[in-house]
């Protein structure tokens, strides 16, 4: 005998959500159906029947602009979380049947070699594999927070060791070497050495923005009260250093090739030197469990010299 029908369930389903969004996202009912190709009345009528059916409003209609109450604020919030399970649970049935990914995505930190990187990337198009790869770069404690939150499947450069949970594995991949660096024509690139913390203070610092997107995130090496100028990523904070807009910390593969050349000063600090120990982390409860492009990336990074070129390896494209 087939279960009573739930007329919540009925009304709210994953075409509502995203309609919703788009309204959202439009502004208004009218824009909303012209994004659609709907009439207006037929998507009114799909709001009614939902609003009906939850017993709430979702959308202020004291303006001539859409906008969502607080409970439509929820309902898409959550809305949106339910869409991103539907589509991993896809992904899990289709892994099942043919043992490969459709999709894997990889966070990458900023401190990591592109260069290595893409080459990997390269070895595994090779393959012709069904799985489509998709990176992202993040920093600090984002590049965690990118695979514990579902939004990435294996992360390279990690910083921080993950808590316990049988749902995320992870092994060292090294330690990553930091030194101090300055353009020529910056003030502290004729400082005596050691530099001391106090003289550092009074120049501004290059840093590299946490991407964690819950919470206030982590700074690395940056001294109480210390003016900052804050960038996305590792290279866009190479670049800046370059130019003189402050100094900072960078890899030491990075920044060595303009060391030699002149372009970039390294200054010996009176605090100790700087050497991070990363690791690589993946979301898997059980290695059977684990797809074939996760299984091929994971036997790369069991490689030593993979490991290596990863924290070492120049740009060179």
């Amino acid at each position: 005998m087939l279960a009573p029908q739930n007329p919540v369930r009925n009304a709210l389903t994953p075409d509502v959500i995203r309609l919703i969004d788009t309204i959202h996202r439009t502004g208004s009912m009218a824009a909303a159906a012209r994004a659609l190709g709907v009439v207006p009345s037929a998507l009114t009528y799909r709001i009614r029947q939902v609003e009906d059916a939850l017993d709430v409003l979702l959308f202020d209609r004291s303006s001539r602009q859409a906008r969502l109450t607080v409970a439509g604020q929820e309902l898409l919030r959550e809305g949106n979380r339910l869409l991103l399970e539907l589509d991993a649970i896809a992904n899990r049935v289709k892994r099942v049947a043919t043992g490969w990914e459709p999709q894997l995505t990889l966070a990458v930190d900023s401190v990591i070699s592109r260069t290595t990187v893409l080459e990997l990337c390269e070895a595994f198009f090779a393959l012709n594999p069904p799985t489509r790869l998709k990176i992202r770069e993040e920093a600090l404690s984002g590049t965690l927070e990118a695979l514990t939150s579902g939004q990435a499947d294996l992360a390279i450069g990690v910083a921080l060791d993950p808590a316990p949970n049988l749902s995320v594995q992870s092994r060292p991949l090294g330690t990553i070497h930091f030194v101090y660096a300055v353009a020529p024509h910056h003030p502290l690139a004729q400082a005596a050495e050691p530099v001391p913390d106090a003289q550092l203070l009074l120049h501004r610092a290059v840093v590299v923005a946490d991407s964690v997107r819950q919470g206030s995130g982590v700074t690395s090496g940056l001294l109480g009260g210390q003016d900052v100028f804050t960038v996305p990523g590792m290279q866009e904070k190479l670049h800046a250093q370059l130019r003189g807009l402050g100094g900072g910390f960078l890899p030491e593969y990075l920044a060595r090739p303009h060391i030699d050349a002149g372009r970039l000063v390294e200054k010996q600090m009176q605090r100790a030197t700087r050497m991070i120990p990363m690791r690589y982390a993946w979301r898997c409860a059980t290695p059977s469990a684990e797809g074939q492009a996760l299984q091929w990336w994971l036997q790369q990074l069991g490689n030593p010299a993979t490991r290596k070129a990863l924290l070492e390896r120049a740009h060179s494209l």
